[in-house]
């Protein structure tokens, strides 16, 4: 190993030297929108004075439905309204992807959205990873799953109609799924990174799948 690779900082994230205010409350909707003032400590300056805001949107549990047996994975359009004010094409395509309840696991989130969404609980469901998505305005935390289905039982439609939701479920092949990330034609960001996983491990679904937990 090098002198420089010795000194190079780890590819990790670590805790910040940080004091934070207490929140200011700015805004109340579906989410709290909440304001900091930040003292970042530096070690070979002045602390850096900051004020931030941030959407508390807590947990979600995502779930990239995938049906081994006949090598398809489920997708959804659901209309989103800041996709059709940025982009024009609102009616997104997406994977499964819900709000974590506080009273239940990431993992009986991951199942009880499938059933909401698409129309079907998965057989079996496996954690992958998690991300922050937009850690510069929200604390968003998501988790992402591999979904075992069956891919024949998925209906036309899906949404809980009392949270006003209208989701229209389809399948396509891993095949077709994986190509959409070159179309420069879908946006969704959970999409895109669960597709992106699937590229890199699809050879390994029968593994993941023994190793994974059966849905309740």
């Amino acid at each position: 190993m090098s002198d420089r690779d010795k000194t190079r900082p780890a590819i990790a994230d670590r805790a910040a030297d940080v004091t934070l205010s207490a929140p200011t409350v700015i805004g109340r909707g579906f989410m709290t929108y909440e304001r900091y003032d930040v003292s970042i400590a530096r070690h070979d300056d002045a602390p850096l004075q900051q004020q931030r805001d941030v959407l508390r949107a807590s947990r979600v549990a995502a779930v990239l439905p995938v049906d081994i047996i006949s090598g398809e994975v489920v997708l959804l359009h659901q209309f989103r309204l800041p996709a059709h004010l940025v982009t024009g094409r609102g009616e997104m395509v997406e994977i499964v992807a819900g709000r974590v309840d506080h009273d239940e696991s990431a993992l009986i989130a991951a199942s009880r959205e499938c059933m909401e969404e698409i129309g079907v609980a998965p057989d079996r469901l496996i954690e992958l990873y998690s991300v922050l998505p937009t850690p510069g305005f929200t604390d968003e935390f998501v988790t992402f799953f591999l979904g075992f289905v069956d891919a024949a039982q998925v209906p036309t439609r899906g949404g809980l109609v009392g949270e006003t939701e209208d989701t229209r479920p389809f399948v396509v092949s891993i095949d077709e799924a994986i190509s959409a990330l070159d179309s420069g034609a879908v946006f969704n960001g959970l999409m895109v990174s669960a597709l992106q996983w699937l590229a890199l491990h699809r050879e390994r679904l029968q593994e993941f799948y023994d190793r994974a937990t059966p849905a309740t």
